[in-house]
C-alpha cells in the first residue's frame, strides 16, 4: 500500500510562490512516475507536472515556465515548485503515484488572492 502525504498548501498574493511537498511511505525510485494534479471549484482534476523515474517532466502549458517539479529520493518525496502564481492556479493540488496502480494523496489547498 502506498500512501502520499502533501503540504505547503496555502494563501498566497498574485505574483508570490508556494513550495509544495509530497512525502510518499517508502522508496519513490520504484515509481513508474509521480505527478501533481490540480482541481478547481467546477472543474475537472488536470495533469499540473509530472516526473517519471528517468526523470522525464511534463508540464501542463499553463504552468510551463512558472512551476518545477523535482524529487529527492533520498526523503522520498516530490516537490512542486510554484512561482509567478496567479488567482487561476487557485486549487486543490493533489500527488499521484504510479506503481501498477495510481495512488492518490488528499490534497492540500492553494489559494492565490490579494
Amino acid at each position: 500500500q502506498v500512501q502520499l502525504a502533501e503540504s505547503g498548501g496555502g494563501l498566497v498574493q498574485p505574483g508570490g510562490s508556494l513550495r509544495l511537498s509530497c512525502a510518499a511511505s517508502g522508496s519513490i525510485s520504484r515509481f513508474n512516475s509521480m505527478g501533481w494534479y490540480r482541481q478547481a471549484p467546477g472543474k475537472e482534476r488536470e495533469l499540473v507536472a509530472s516526473i517519471s523515474s528517468l526523470d522525464i517532466t511534463i508540464y501542463a502549458s499553463s504552468v510551463k515556465g512558472r512551476f518545477t517539479i523535482s524529487r529527492d529520493n533520498a526523503k522520498n518525496t516530490v516537490y512542486l515548485q510554484m512561482n509567478s502564481l496567479k488567482p487561476e492556479d487557485t486549487a486543490v493540488y493533489y500527488c499521484r503515484a504510479v506503481y501498477g496502480n495510481a495512488y492518490w494523496g488528499q490534497g492540500t489547498q492553494v489559494t492565490v488572492s490579494s
